[in-house]
């Protein structure tokens, strides 16, 4: 039987607490009878994977600006959106926006699924992001569960066994305590409390709404809580970016291909990314080392690129790439590990 004392006291705390955000329909909002829009909900999780909120913000302004519905982003050029969307990462993500935002428009008129098993056959809508829109957006009695949720599930019950082998166990805590009534308010208000009270370090009990049924508070062991299990070093993998730049101004670089890190993305040519760095300049060129090094980190390793650059004539014909005009490049359309490169090796290249 669900206790429904905890998730009581989170939307009451949630009532008065709520954090704005821009794709948020808040508490008040929604006792005035405004309803939650999916495409804001859906466009908001899926930039909020594996990224904070405070990162999110001006990118999810900017594409709804740009884009205001399902629509207009299906419409969208493929390379408007993946440029809109460097420096936020995890490019795979952008990618998948554009199929789904597409076959909702081709196969379901233009409107999200309104339940999480529907949502879940939408490219790039995995469980959480088929939960939230479903709770979030519609009212269904689905259990939304990150990083956060499990914090406070962890605590909350005083689970013992580390990540990621607790998830299950945190998961099944969690949709016991998900309300029949106001669901999608429910699973904002458990992310708000692990966001602003029940943070990773320090937690601020004394101001919890769940302090007085907290067992790990009752046991002094919340900020040990959850417990994970050591964490492999990264390993460091090396290359080379080539910065070429034509007489007129224009920019060497090559699109990615669409499956793998940065894909579909523009870049600066170069081989694959190894154990050692591999030369592979795409022309004969004046190849210069200007003695800078780009590091990155991703999820899963270190990178460190070595630069080339090379003022390239007019008649340049490159084996890879293609040259992009001055007044069409854009820095800010790099994924991040290019820019960098670019901020380290443009002040080498000769003023066009």
């Amino acid at each position: 039987m669900r206790d429904e004392g905890p998730s009581r006291a989170l939307l009451d705390w949630y009532d008065t607490h709520a954090r704005a955000m821009p794709w948020r329909t808040g508490p008040a909002a929604r006792k005035a009878g405004i309803r939650p829009d999916p495409y804001a909900v859906w466009l908001s999780e899926v930039m909020l994977q594996q990224t904070t909120v405070a990162a999110v913000r001006d990118y999810f302004h900017r594409f709804t600006a740009r884009w205001p519905d399902v629509g207009a982003l299906a419409a969208a050029s493929d390379g408007d959106v993946m440029a809109e969307w460097a420096g936020l990462g995890y490019y795979a993500r952008a990618r998948n926006l554009l199929k789904c935002a597409r076959v909702v428009v081709a196969e379901h008129g233009g409107r999200f699924p309104e339940t999480r098993a529907a949502l879940l056959n939408l490219p790039g809508i995995g469980p959480y992001t088929a939960s939230a829109i479903a709770a979030i957006a519609f009212g269904e009695q689905a259990t939304v569960v990150d990083g956060n949720v499990e914090r406070v599930m962890a605590r909350l019950f005083a689970v013992e066994a580390p990540l990621p082998a607790a998830k299950p166990e945190l998961t099944a805590l969690a949709e016991g305590l998900t309300p029949p009534d106001r669901p999608g308010c429910h699973a904002q208000a458990v992310m708000d409390l692990g966001a602003t009270i029940c943070t990773p370090k320090s937690p601020a009990c004394g101001i919890c709404p769940l302090r007085a049924p907290c067992r790990a508070r009752a046991l002094g062991t919340q900020a040990d809580l959850p417990r994970k299990l050591p964490k492999k070093p990264k390993p460091t993998r090396h290359g080379i970016a080539y910065l070429g730049r034509r007489a007129d101004g224009a920019w060497l670089l090559e699109r990615r291909p669409d499956k793998g890190l940065l894909g579909g993305m523009l870049g600066w040519p170069g081989a694959e990314w190894g154990d050692t760095a591999q030369e592979a300049p795409p022309l004969a060129a004046n190849w210069r080392d200007p003695g800078a090094e780009v590091r990155h980190t991703f999820t899963h390793f270190h990178l460190r690129l070595a630069l080339r650059v090379a003022d390239l004539p007019m008649d340049a014909a490159p084996a890879r790439g293609r040259f992009i005009p001055a007044r069409e490049f854009r820095a800010s359309g790099l994924p991040t590990v290019m820019r960098k490169a670019f901020d380290l090796g443009q002040p080498v290249l000769v003023p066009a």
